[in-house]
C-alpha cells in the first residue's frame, strides 16, 4: 500500500513539474491579475456541462491557469484524474470488508477495472495536454477527446453491475454518488478540451 501510494504521489509530482514548466515558457515570468484570471476561468466554465462544479474545482488554480485555454482544460483533466485516483483507493477500501454483501463486491470489483481502465484514459490525456504545441494541435486533441470520452463510458459502465434489486439502496446510492461526480468532472473536463480545439480548428 505505501509502495502504492508513493507510486500515485510521484505520478502527480511529475504532472505538477510539467505544468509548471509549461507556465514559464507560455508566459515568461508575466504577472496575469488575479482577477482577471478568475473571470477568464468563470467564462469557460459556463460552456462546460456543470458550470458551479467547474468553477469550484478549478477557482482556487487561477495563479496556476492565468488566462491559457491549454492550461484549463489541462487542470481539469488533472483534477479528474486526481478525484477518480481516490475515490478508487476508497472503494478498493471497501471492497476488502468483511462485512460487504457478495452481490456488491462482486458489483464493485467490476466498478473498479472500469475506474482503471479510466485512470490510464486520464492520466494519458494530461500527459498529451503537456505535448501540444501548434504544429500538433489537431492530431492530439482527437487523441483526447477519444481517451476522455472512453473514461465518461467507462465510468457509466462502472454503475451497471449495481442496477437490480439485489443490491441494497444505500450502497448504489453511495457508490453512485461518487462515480456521479467523476463523471461530472470528466465532462466539465471534455467540454474545456472541445473549447480549446476550437481555438484551432
Amino acid at each position: 500500500m505505501a509502495t502504492a501510494f508513493f507510486n500515485q504521489f510521484l505520478d502527480f509530482l511529475l504532472v505538477l513539474l510539467a505544468l509548471n514548466f509549461f507556465i514559464d515558457i507560455s508566459f515568461g515570468g508575466r504577472q496575469i491579475d488575479p482577477k482577471s484570471s478568475i473571470e477568464f476561468i468563470k467564462t469557460s466554465c459556463s460552456s462546460a456541462t456543470y458550470p458551479d462544479l467547474c468553477c469550484q474545482t478549478l477557482l482556487g488554480q487561477a495563479s496556476t491557469i492565468q488566462k491559457s485555454p491549454q492550461l484549463i482544460a489541462h487542470a481539469a483533466l488533472n483534477v479528474t484524474l486526481i478525484d477518480v485516483k481516490s475515490t478508487t483507493e476508497s472503494m478498493v477500501q471497501l471492497s476488502q470488508s468483511q462485512l460487504l454483501p457478495a452481490k456488491v463486491g462482486q458489483a464493485m470489483q467490476v466498478c473498479l477495472k472500469e475506474l482503471s481502465d479510466t485512470v490510464e484514459a486520464l492520466r494519458k490525456s494530461v500527459i498529451e495536454m503537456d505535448k501540444i504545441k501548434s504544429s500538433n494541435i489537431g492530431p492530439m486533441v482527437h487523441d483526447i477527446r477519444t481517451w476522455v470520452s472512453s473514461a465518461l463510458n467507462d465510468e457509466s459502465n462502472c454503475t451497471d453491475g449495481f442496477e437490480g434489486d439485489n443490491i441494497s439502496n444505500d450502497a448504489k446510492t453511495s457508490i453512485r454518488s461518487h462515480i456521479l461526480t467523476i463523471a461530472h468532472l470528466t465532462s466539465n473536463a471534455l467540454a474545456l478540451v472541445e473549447d480549446y480545439a476550437s481555438l484551432h480548428g
